[in-house]
């Protein structure tokens, strides 16, 4: 399967957030403004890109050849918990004010099922090595990018009059829903 067809079809046809509605808590949470939104989408293409990598070669260097594969949830889980730990103390060393506008949806990063999801459809999709890398950056890319465009359209539903029924979380909603719609085109692609 071509790196590229991977790519394109995890940011696109197969988006995390608007396809397979994973990693729905931080994309409703944190997309009020696009800055915080950046920089979520850029721990959680830290941590995917990582955490595809470890836990592939977990999976096929620890796990299978000790028979041990009915460890691997636990398994990933310590991986991508230790991953979200080192980006949480790079991120509160390096940008204090984007650790303090992530708030509570950083450490939240270990629950994203996102991030999991994608571990489990590496092994799933039996993908090699490398097939493994580019598709957890892919679909932290599309998560990037869902989560940036969503950010972008409640910054301006700020500013927009809005019927007082919808006002606030109802709008928010109806907006991911409009957006997950327009995602459902890219599912015709053709690719290669």
């Amino acid at each position: 399967m071509s790196l590229i067809f991977i790519l394109i079809s995890s940011i696109f046809v197969n988006n995390f957030v608007l396809s397979r509605f994973l990693g729905i808590c931080p994309f409703l949470g944190v997309s009020k403004k696009v800055e915080t939104a950046l920089g979520m989408g850029a721990a959680v293409t830290f941590v995917m890109a990582l955490a595809s990598a470890i836990t592939y070669v977990v999976q096929y260097t620890i796990l299978e050849p000790l028979n041990l594969g009915y460890l691997q949830t636990i398994a990933f889980i310590l991986v991508v918990a230790a991953l979200v730990q080192f980006v949480e103390m790079v991120i509160k060393k390096m940008t204090p004010s984007l650790y303090q506008a992530l708030g509570v949806f950083l450490p939240l990063i270990t629950t994203n099922c996102a991030v999991l999801g994608v571990a489990f459809l590496n092994i799933q999709y039996e993908y090699n090595f490398i097939e493994t890398v580019v598709n957890g950056i892919g679909a932290a890319l599309g998560f990037t990018l869902a989560i940036v465009l969503f950010a972008g359209v409640r910054e301006r539903l700020e500013s927009s009059e809005i019927p007082m029924a919808l006002e606030g979380f109802p709008i928010a909603l109806l907006s991911a829903g409009l957006m997950a719609i327009a995602f459902l085109g890219f599912s015709g692609m053709k690719l290669g």
